[in-house]
């Protein structure tokens, strides 16, 4: 169990800041998925109502698992609408030792027990103290295409501050990437042989337990529980 005393202390860290509504850079039009004061346009992934460790506090979108109410199971969030070819922009606060991450491409179904069995990942972490930043050796890294392809430098700001990221999803191109603080960190395929081969070299080569993984152009975008203090703010999105 998590130390009640850090937990709120790494809440304290989180800063603050309320998100416009739309945004605009001169040639296309960015749309709020968060309005910066409810969970309007997400719920709970694969139930229709939205949990109670979701809250928002000054305009941020944070998981507190000190509000997680006993035998309540499942706090991972989804967009109530599915997008296929986006680019998705947001900041996130993670609190010290923490984990989260952001999924696109999701599916639910009563046969998808999480969001992670169909929806790639871009990982949210403490590169700092999480054991995780470690791992294969970068590939659970913050920014990095969760166990598929490791961030090529580190540009990440430690936990406590906000980092940037700018995720880029088009099938038409079959072209993803990652850009984290300003710097693109990570490139793609999302389908074909190298996609193919990228799934093949990780955990999730795993026909039972990921058999539809990566598999869908067409998806809800998620925010995971991890069981520790995350923030998300600026959330916003433009179809391309």
């Amino acid at each position: 169990m998590k130390n009640p005393f850090l937990i709120v202390f790494s809440l304290l860290l989180l800063t603050s800041s309320s998100p416009p509504e739309t945004f605009d850079d001169g040639q296309n039009n960015w749309v709020s998925l968060f309005d910066g004061k409810s969970l309007a346009g997400w719920h709970r992934y694969n139930k229709p109502d939205t949990p109670t460790a979701w809250v928002v506090r000054e305009g941020e979108l944070t998981f507190d698992p000190t509000l997680v109410r006993q035998g309540d199971r499942g706090h991972d969030i989804v967009t109530d609408k599915e997008f296929s070819n986006f680019q998705l922009s947001l900041e996130w606060n993670i609190a010290e030792g923490g984990n989260s991450g952001i999924f696109w491409g999701v599916q639910e179904l009563p046969e998808y027990g999480k969001p992670y069995v169909t929806g790639p990942e871009v990982q949210v972490l403490d590169n700092e103290r999480h054991p995780d930043s470690k791992v294969n050796p970068n590939f659970h890294q913050a920014g990095a295409l969760y166990d598929l392809v490791q961030p090529s430098e580190e540009v990440c700001l430690p936990a406590g501050s906000w980092n940037h990221f700018l995720i880029t999803i088009n099938y038409t191109t079959n072209e993803g990437s990652i850009e984290l603080n300003g710097t693109k960190i990570v490139e793609f395929p999302l389908y074909g042989e190298e996609w193919d081969a990228l799934v093949a070299g990780s955990k999730f080569n795993n026909p039972r337990g990921y058999k539809d993984f990566g598999k869908f152009r067409t998806g809800k975008i998620g925010l995971q529980d991890h069981g520790d203090v995350i923030a998300f703010r600026n959330i916003k999105i433009r179809e391309l």
